[in-house]
C-alpha cells in the first residue's frame, strides 16, 4: 500500500529526513518510534500529503485516508458541536446529517465511552474527550489507511488500554492499515505489529521481538 524510495526532507540547510526506504502492505499495523526531534512528525506529514519530499519518491495506494494529528494541548474554542465535528469527516455531506448518519455517530460515541456528548459544544470538552471526537472523525468515513500521530497524548490513562484494543478491533474488522506514532509501546503492541525506529532515517524496521533486541544493543526511543 505504501512505498518510500530514498525519501529526504530538508528545511533549508537542516535535514529532517534522509534516505528513508520502506514498504507497508495493506492491513499492516505499524508503530513508529524514535527520539524527540527525530523526524517522526515530518514523516507523518509526508504520508498525509501536507509536506512534499525534497528528494525521493512516495507511492500511496490508499483510496481513503483518516488522519489524527498530535493533540494541540488546548481546548477547541470554536462554537461547534461534537456531532458537527464528526459529520465533517463523512466523504459526502449535506446541510444536515441524516438520521442514519446520526445513528452511526452515536454508535461511535458509545464505543469511545463518550455517549452523552452528541450535542455538546467542543468548547466544554477536555483534551482527552476532544481527542476521542477527532478519532471518530478520522474513522467515520471508513478509511483503508489510518494515520495517528501520538493519539494517546491527551487520553486518560484509564482509557488508553481500551483505545489500543479498539484500534486492534477496527483494524481486524476492516483490514485497515494503521500507522501509529507513539512513545509508549508497553500496552500498544499487537502480536503481529511492526515497529519502525526513525532517527532522520529508518534505523530499524521489523517485529516487536527483534526490536527489543535492537533496543538492548543501545538504541532507545524517548
Amino acid at each position: 500500500m505504501i512505498t518510500y524510495e530514498n525519501v529526504g526532507v530538508n528545511f533549508g540547510k537542516y535535514t529532517a529526513l534522509k534516505d528513508v526506504n520502506f514498504n507497508i502492505k495493506q492491513g499492516s499495523f505499524l508503530h513508529i518510534v524514535g527520539p524527540n526531534g527525530s523526524g517522526k512528525t515530518t514523516l507523518v506529514r509526508t504520508l498525509v500529503g501536507l509536506l512534499k519530499p525534497t528528494t525521493g519518491k512516495i507511492n500511496i495506494a490508499a483510496k481513503r485516508m483518516g488522519y489524527l494529528p498530535q493533540a494541540l494541548g488546548q481546548r477547541n474554542q470554536l462554537p461547534i458541536t461534537v456531532k458537527e465535528v464528526i459529520y465533517s469527516g463523512f466523504p459526502k455531506q449535506r446541510l444536515r446529517a441524516s438520521q442514519s448518519e446520526c445513528q452511526l455517530i452515536k454508535k461511535w460515541l458509545v464505543r469511545m465511552d463518550i455517549a452523552n456528548l452528541f450535542n455538546e459544544s467542543m468548547i466544554y470538552l477536555s483534551g482527552g474527550q476532544q481527542q476521542r471526537v477527532y478519532l471518530i472523525r478520522a474513522l467515520i468515513g471508513n478509511p483503508d489507511l489510518l494515520i495517528l500521530d501520538e493519539p494517546t497524548s491527551a487520553l486518560d490513562p484509564s482509557f488508553r488500554e481500551k483505545f489500543y484494543q479498539l484500534l486492534k478491533e477496527i483494524q481486524e474488522e476492516n483490514h485497515m492499515t494503521i500507522i501509529n506514532v507513539t512513545h509508549d509501546l508497553t500496552d500498544a503492541i499487537k502480536h503481529d505489529a511492526c515497529i519502525m525506529y526513525v532517527d532522520q532515517t529508518v534505523k530499524y524496521f521489523g517485529t516487536y521481538q527483534s526490536f527489543l533486541e535492537f533496543e538492548h544493543e543501545g538504541h532507545h526511543h524517548a
